[in-house]
């Protein structure tokens, strides 16, 4: 069989159960070579052809950053690469560099470093003028005691390379800081080894919470749809829920326009697709930060469910430095609701409602099996045993449906020793 010459690389597939949309979606759009750790599975339909690099470390999901290079590099030699991809933020710097190598469109590794190191992020923004919390990096547990002093109480720390709120927890006074920036700092640790170590503290803002995911093509920002968050389990941030509305005014702001794409130019993202975060707070709407890919918890999928927009589709057009055409073709709210246990357990059972279309229940799904162990925050981290998602007309009526369906949702556990 002859080789396909016209290929888009795609680096890393993520779980098949939060990712795959994203893959069949960009496979619709142009041929695709995936390079991912194992040999693909579920992903062999969407895909022209494959290419395996292990991890250096599994455990902490430690991307190989040369062999990814050089792999991408040999197959340039027999396959015309038409651009670079990926959605996951451990390999957000690597693609940009791949991209960089090849001459194709995509983030700068300068670009995608400065959405991938929090600290370079407020950096960034404080100099382009726009409004940031108090805030300071520590590496050590002396410097987070005298930085503390300058920032106040309460404040938020967070390690300066995760993401998913993994590591993310409130400080309301000095008697907490040092098991926070402990935990922290800790959390800094199960990631890419350039971003562990340092602890970023910040001034802690109040206000409601939305994700943007957003497309950039030669630096002019444009938002694809918006969504707003919901997060529990105090002081930290574990993000329980999101909901999409198409028509949420927030998408016509013109002042939250305007901060995001002078962020976008202050972070140099040029051309790609993100997922920014912001809070609205006394100060107007502060960045809280700048991600180099689409959002997760499957918020992309909301966006497609209630625009009819095709994110993965979408991120191979801007790719291959093409402009995407972000017309909604579809008008309602859909989100998404995760179930927590409540105290750190073993599963035992879980049961969800039957799904229901013509009531907006849309899907219902058991994430974790009889077995498995759940841990809240600080001993671990999304910890979740099922989600739901329901539509509506409006946000008003899709969060209704999404109470009901998550009340029906049930776990059967035994409490971890």
């Amino acid at each position: 069989m002859t080789a396909p010459t016209d290929v888009l690389l795609v680096i890393g597939s993520g779980q098949q159960r939060y990712r795959e949309y994203l893959l069949a979606g960009a496979a619709e759009r142009h041929p695709l070579w995936l390079i991912d750790a194992t040999e693909p599975t579920w992903q062999l339909p969407h895909l022209t052809g494959s290419s395996v690099v292990p991890l250096l470390d599994r455990t902490r999901l430690i991307p190989d950053r040369d062999r990814l290079l050089g792999t991408a590099l040999r197959l340039a030699t027999s396959h015309r690469i038409a651009g670079v991809l990926t959605y996951d933020e451990t390999l957000v710097t690597t693609a940009a560099l791949i991209a960089e190598k090849l001459g194709l469109p995509g983030l700068t590794t300068d670009g995608a470093d400065r959405c991938r190191n929090k600290h370079r992020t407020r950096a960034a923004l404080t100099l382009a003028g726009l409004p940031q919390p108090r805030y300071a990096l520590a590496l050590t547990l002396d410097e987070a005691r005298e930085a503390a002093t300058a920032i106040g109480f309460p404040m938020v720390l967070k390690p300066r390379g995760m993401g998913a709120s993994i590591g993310v927890v409130r400080v309301d006074d000095a008697d907490g800081l040092d098991d926070a920036f402990t935990m922290a700092e800790r959390a800094g640790h199960g990631g890419s080894p350039d971003y562990e170590g340092g602890v970023l503290l910040e001034e802690f803002l109040t206000g409601p919470e939305i994700s943007i995911d957003g497309a950039c093509l030669d630096g002019t920002y444009r938002p694809m749809f918006l969504a707003r968050k919901q997060t529990g389990m105090e002081p930290y941030f574990e993000e329980t829920g999101h909901v999409v509305d198409a028509d949420d005014a927030l998408l016509r702001d013109p002042e939250l326009l305007r901060i995001l794409t002078t962020a976008h130019q202050a972070l140099s993202v040029s051309t790609g697709i993100t997922h920014t975060e912001v809070r609205f707070t006394t100060k107007g709407p502060v960045i809280i930060e700048v991600n180099a890919r689409l959002g997760g918890d499957l918020i992309p999928w909301l966006g497609e469910l209630a625009t009819g927009i095709r994110p993965g589709r979408v991120a191979v057009e801007l790719a291959l430095g093409l402009r995407p055409d972000l017309t909604p073709t579809e008008r309602r709210a859909t989100g998404i609701r995760f179930s927590y246990p409540p105290q750190d357990c073993r599963v035992e059972e879980v049961s969800v409602p039957a799904t229901d279309p013509s009531r907006g229940l849309l899907y219902a799904e058991p994430i974790a099996d009889p077995g498995a162990e759940l841990r809240l925050p600080p001993h671990g981290y999304l910890g979740r045993y099922a989600y739901v998602v329901c539509a509506g007309e409006d946000r008003a009526e899709c969060e209704r449906r999404l109470d009901a369906a998550s009340a029906a949702t049930n776990l059967t556990y035994t409490p971890a020793t």
